[in-house]
This record gives C-alpha cells, sequence and structure tokens, in this order.
C-alpha cells in the first residue's frame, strides 16, 4: 500500500512543474500580507495551528471571504463545527455570507457524526472528488479545511494519516486551489499527534497562533513558522480582532517625513512658546512626562484647543478616562473644547488599557490616525498601553507609534505617568524619553503645607530653549508660568514665592522712600544755601551802589572845590594868570 502510494505520487510531475514559480494571492487581511510579502502561496497548502480562541478559523473565513469579493470564489468545508453557526458568527463582521453563498462560496458540512466508526479502508477521494465537482461549477481558487484534525483522528494509523494528506496536498496542486488547512495545538505551539507534526512538514507555509493572558490581558498572537521560496517577518506579531475581522499588527517601513521644516506650531501656552523658541516643530514627538495632578492632561488639552483654533483636524486619546470627563475638567481651567468636538474638528476617544495589550492599542490609534486624518494627536497617557505589556515589547511601541506620527508629518503630544517625582525614571523605564524630540517634564514642590507645579524642558532638539524652571499655575483663565524665586540657592513657589516677592518689594519701597527722603533735604538746604547766596549777593549790590554813590560825591566835591579856588584867586589878584589847579 505504502509503495503503491508513492508511486501513484511519482506519476504527477506535469502538475508540480506548473507551479516551479511561486505565486502569491492576497488574504486582503491588513497586515498579513505584509508580513507574508504578498500573502499565501497560490496553488499550495497553508497551515494555521493553533488553540482555542486563538482565531484559525476567523483568519481562513476572511481571506476566502476577500477573495470571493475580488472575484476568486472559494469553499469552506468545515469538520468541526456547523456550517450554519459559522455564517451566522461572520455576520457580526459585516460580511453578507448568504448573499455571497449564491454565486461565490460554497459551505460543506463534513462534520462527523459522534456515534461513527470507522471500519475497513478510508480514505479522502470521495469528498475530494465531490469537492472537484463543485469547484468546477463555481470556478472556485481558494479553498479551506477548517479543524482537519477531527476527520484525521478517525483512521488510527499514522500511516494512512501521512496517505490521506498527501492525497490532499497532491489535490490542491492538481486542481490549482489555494488551501488553508486549520488544526489544533497546544499553548506552546507544539502539537501533539504524529500526522500534526507531520502536517507542518508538509504544507508550503506554516502560520502558528496563540492566545493567552499576559497580566490578565488577553494577548493573541500569530507567528509565521516557514513559508517555502519566500521571505517573510520571522518575528512574532500581534493579532487583533475589530469590527470588520481579524488584523494582524504589524508596522511596514513608511517614508520618512521631511525633517527639514521649520514649521512651528503653538503649545497653547505662550509663555511655552516663547522658552521653546516659538512652539513645536511641526511634525515633532512631544512628551510631557510628570506624576500625577502635575497639569500633563491640561497641557494636551491646550495643544489641542490651540489646533482648532487654527483649523487642523485634531484626535485626542484618553486612556482610562471617559472623553466627557475630560472635556468638562478641561472647561474648568479656560480649555473649551465642546465647540470642536460637537463640529467634528476635533476626534475624541476613550479607551481601557487593560482591555487589550499594547500592540493591539497601537493598531487602534492607527485606525484612528487614517480614519480621522488629523494634523495634531494626543495621547494621555501613553504609559498607560506600554505598561501593560513586558519589557521587550513596550520598548518597540514608542518607536512603532513615532513612525506612524513622523511618516505624516503628525505633531504627537504624549504624556507619561511617572511614579515619583524624578524625571530620570522616564528614561531607564519605557525608554519614550529618547525618542522624543521635545521632552517637557513636570513636576511638583510641597512646602510649607502647599503643593505648587513646576515646569522645566529637557531638552528640545533643533531649538535653543530655556533651561530655567518656571512655576505652572492653573486658574479659570488657563494656564500661566511665572517665574520661580532665586535667591542664595533658595528656590520658592507658590504662597512662599509671594510672600518673598512682597518683602522684597516692601525692603524696595521702604529703601526708596528713604532715597526720596534724603532728596528732599537735599533739596531744601540746597535751597537754603541758594537763598543765603541771593541775600548776600543784594547785601553786595547795596554795598556797591553806596561805593558808588560815595565816589560820585567825592568827584562832585573835588570839581567844586576847585571852581570855588578858581574864583577866589581871580578876585584877589586879578591877574589874568590861572594858577595851577591843584590834583
Amino acid at each position: 500500500m505504502i509503495c503503491k502510494n508513492f508511486s501513484e505520487r511519482s506519476f504527477m510531475p506535469s502538475a508540480r512543474m506548473q507551479h516551479n514559480k511561486l505565486n502569491k494571492v492576497l488574504t486582503g487581511i491588513r497586515g498579513l500580507d505584509d508580513i507574508t510579502n504578498g500573502g499565501f502561496p497560490r496553488g499550495r497548502a497553508t497551515l494555521l495551528a493553533g488553540g482555542p480562541g486563538s482565531g484559525k478559523t476567523v483568519l481562513a473565513l476572511q481571506a476566502l471571504v476577500n477573495g470571493a469579493k475580488n472575484g476568486e470564489p472559494g469553499i469552506f468545508v468545515a469538520f468541526e463545527e456547523d456550517s450554519a453557526h459559522i455564517v451566522a458568527n461572520a455576520a457580526t463582521f459585516g460580511w453578507n455570507l448568504p448573499e455571497m453563498e449564491k454565486q461565490s462560496l460554497f459551505f460543506l458540512d463534513a462534520k462527523p457524526r459522534p456515534d461513527v466508526v470507522c471500519a475497513g479502508h478510508f480514505d479522502l477521494a470521495g469528498l475530494l472528488a465531490a469537492l472537484k465537482a463543485k469547484a468546477d461549477q463555481i470556478g472556485a481558487k481558494r479553498i479551506v479545511f477548517d479543524s482537519i484534525d477531527v476527520l484525521l483522528s478517525l483512521l488510527n494509523d499514522s500511516l494512512a494519516e501521512r496517505r490521506e494528506l498527501y492525497r490532499l496536498s497532491d489535490w490542491l496542486v492538481s486542481c490549482g486551489l489555494t488551501g488553508i488547512i486549520t488544526c489544533k495545538n497546544n499553548d506552546s505551539g507544539q502539537t501533539n499527534l504524529d500526522y500534526q507534526d507531520f502536517l507542518q512538514y508538509m504544507v508550503d507555509c506554516a502560520i502558528f497562533l496563540r492566545h493567552d493572558l499576559e497580566n490578565r490581558v488577553a494577548r493573541r498572537t500569530l507567528h509565521i513558522v516557514k513559508y517555502r521560496g519566500s521571505g517573510f517577518y520571522a518575528g512574532e506579531v500581534a493579532l487583533s480582532f475589530g469590527d470588520h475581522g481579524v488584523e494582524v499588527i504589524s508596522f511596514p517601513l513608511m517614508p520618512a517625513y521631511d525633517r527639514d521644516s521649520t514649521e512651528r506650531v503653538s503649545s497653547g501656552v505662550e509663555r511655552l512658546d516663547s522658552m521653546l523658541g516659538g512652539g513645536y516643530y511641526r511634525g515633532a514627538a512631544v512628551l510631557l512626562s510628570g506624576a500625577p495632578g502635575t497639569a500633563k492632561t491640561t497641557l494636551c488639552g491646550s495643544f489641542v484647543l490651540a489646533a482648532c483654533a487654527r483649523g487642523e483636524r485634531a484626535l485626542f486619546v484618553g486612556f482610562d478616562e471617559p472623553a466627557n470627563e475630560i472635556v468638562r475638567n478641561l472647561r474648568s481651567v479656560g480649555i473649551d473644547l465642546r465647540p470642536h468636538v460637537d463640529s467634528g474638528l476635533l476626534l475624541m476617544r476613550s479607551i481601557r488599557s487593560s482591555l487589550t495589550g499594547a500592540e493591539e492599542h497601537i493598531g487602534t490609534l492607527r485606525n484612528l490616525l487614517e480614519t480621522h486624518q488629523p494634523r495634531c494627536v494626543v495621547i494621555d497617557p501613553l504609559s498607560a498601553i506600554i505598561n501593560s505589556d513586558a519589557n521587550a515589547i513596550r520598548r518597540r511601541m514608542p518607536e512603532q507609534l513615532l513612525e506612524m506620527t513622523k511618516a505624516t508629518g503628525v505633531t504627537l503630544v504624549c504624556s507619561s505617568l511617572l511614579n515619583g517625582n524624578d524625571a530620570l525614571d522616564e528614561s531607564t523605564d519605557i525608554h519614550v524619553s529618547t525618542v522624543a524630540d521635545t521632552w517637557i517634564q513636570l513636576s511638583y514642590d510641597v512646602l510649607a503645607g502647599e503643593r505648587n507645579r513646576a515646569l522645566t524642558i529637557i531638552k528640545s532638539r533643533g531649538t535653543e530653549h530655556s533651561n530655567q524652571v518656571r512655576e505652572l499655575i492653573l486658574s479659570a483663565s488657563g494656564i500661566t508660568l511665572t517665574d520661580v524665586y532665586q535667591a542664595d540657592g533658595e528656590v520658592l513657589m507658590g504662597t512662599a514665592r509671594w510672600q518673598k516677592e512682597i518683602a522684597e518689594k516692601d525692603a524696595e519701597e521702604h529703601l526708596l522712600a528713604g532715597v526720596e527722603h534724603k532728596r528732599k533735604e537735599l533739596e531744601l538746604a540746597q535751597a537754603e544755601v541758594n537763598a543765603r547766596i541771593e541775600v548776600l549777593q543784594r547785601g553786595m549790590a547795596v554795598k556797591r551802589a553806596e561805593l558808588e554813590m560815595l565816589l560820585a560825591a567825592e568827584v562832585s566835591r573835588l570839581k567844586k572845590a576847585s571852581r570855588t579856588h578858581q574864583a577866589l584867586w581871580g578876585k584877589r589878584s586879578g591877574d589874568s594868570q590861572k594858577p595851577a589847579s591843584a590834583s
């Protein structure tokens, strides 16, 4: 029997020679075609092996449905679950299978009855012949054998199992059908039965699916074990179920955004823009890190409000906090996002971080980016989704997220929650700070029974940013950044700063008052001196006038005496000659 089986296979070279060149068929499943470099091998068998709930049936059926939508009719052979149940379950993904069954899809119930007993020789020849006739009738190009392990378990003969698997493989090649085979394995990815082990070697493409818990979070993953004749991504990727089916969370390389742009976008806080040299760079990644209550969400809201004021579409994704509460809370500090949410300019989304793993969350963010097409995005906080996974995974998340935003020039602002008030915790824990373009640290200081917030810019690539600490004050009118009090190594904020500033102002006013008093005293003394000088000058003028009067009287007296002397001389002598006048 064994020799006959192999001899039969040896007489089928023509069918194999037709497929020397590896062709592929697109699955239409997002991410899967990327990591397989084009889809499943055409005319060959692909194995999907996984435990319960790992997504084997959904993945196979979705590839079949997408092929039927693109003009490749298909057949679904169910060995374990009733086809009616499969069709009903698929309705949750929006697939109208009853309508597609009329033309491009065929479901075959091949489920063995519970009381079936295998007696004598059994093979798949009859089943495959019927499927061949149906494939020719509808022009099928793809076929799914779901849970084939259920059928092969009836043989209880390893040689017979291998024989039938060879028969199935040769039948797919001879018919030119692209086969998708699903079977079970355990959580470790290893199969337990001989035929399952052999099946992995027989197929051209083997994919393992897993569904397990990590940190009490359900996580589905997909891993391509082998792919003959094709390159593929050999790492493990996340598998996510959405409204339209299953999706592989993969991140192919994207074209880089032009980082030479010097365009600036406002942070929403005028003083912060000044500290940054004009605001954030367009397309930059900004990290706001700090302990709880340091106004990270408030700064995120201010950034989004500024974007909407410019007429730009914005996306605000909040983890573990309802979107309506975020809008309400921000309104208390003068940030009203409700009009922009109502207009559709701002999309607010609230997601529970504990529902899925980090990779699934990144896939959700990617879908939101593609749907809303925002120019500015806020993720508050990023640490909520990164901390839900293991260290090896969390280190990849920031790079994948930034690759998505930078490829489209989206300005990204992320907040990150710190357990303490130490900035270094961020760089040593989730490594977001190493890939962020701008890193702003928010902290608080408790002094004299008062808690005050502070802001400092740790780094901002390409800008001459301020290195000063600013006090961050929240009020009904918005966010205010003020200078802290610094003197003799002492830094004060809040009431202590206010008291110190008041004391300095009082001391300055006292000093100015003393100076003013001295100035007035000097002016009065100057006035007194000037008055004395004026009196002396007036006395000098009087004395000078008296002297002039005396001199004038003496001159007049002398002249009169001379005239009198001459007159007397003339009378005494009668001599015409005048005596010399006394000088």
